[in-house]
């Protein structure tokens, strides 16, 4: 794994410090005026999701890891495991239901996921970033809301609650973004 300086650390690297998975979430470079510089860097756990604070000078050496990242289809759900199939070898898999946190509604069966190992092991997945889902409850227009930019709360068909404008309507279609979980258009 190649070895990299701490001042190089950017957001989203992934490191393996302290015998443990660790991805960058936040850096901030730090230059005080009395010693040093430094990189304050907000690292979060890939198997445990603990946090960690941790400054890292320009002499510091770590180890930057690069996953494997596959495509799977999901298949079905079986009480709280995800079986997927591997889009190569056709071989079925399972993980953790937990995997994808708060947007695991908007998993669907058929849909292809990026799955990222380690060592194959499976750290983390991804859905695509923009998923479409239909409004099943939604209240009305009031007349004049829609002079100004006004949102109102739906209702989806995964019972996933967002933020719609005022145009939109039950049975419609939205695009929902995966990475904010809000609406970004319509279908």
């Amino acid at each position: 794994m190649p070895r990299i300086n701490g001042n190089e650390i950017r957001p989203g690297y992934i490191l393996d410090h302290n015998d443990s998975l660790w991805t960058a979430v936040k850096v901030e470079h730090v230059k005080p005026g009395k010693g040093g510089a430094f990189a304050q860097v907000e690292l979060r756990n890939l198997r445990n999701g603990s946090k960690l604070n941790e400054r890292f000078r320009s002499a510091d050496r770590v180890e930057r890891v690069r996953l494997d990242q596959k495509d799977q289809q999901f298949l079905y759900e079986s009480g709280d495991v995800l079986v997927f199939m591997d889009m190569e070898s056709y071989d079925q898999f399972s993980l953790p239901s937990d995997i994808f946190g708060e947007r695991r509604p908007f998993l669907t069966e058929g849909m292809v996921v990026r799955v990222e190992y380690h060592e194959s092991e499976a750290l983390s997945a991804q859905l695509p970033q923009k998923v479409t889902c239909q409004v099943v409850e939604a209240e009305p227009a009031v007349k004049g809301q829609t002079a100004a930019s006004s949102f109102k709360p739906a209702l989806l068909d995964n019972g996933y609650r967002i933020m719609v404008p005022p145009f939109i309507n039950p049975g419609e279609d939205v695009v929902v973004n995966t990475e904010t979980l809000e609406y970004a258009g319509r279908a």
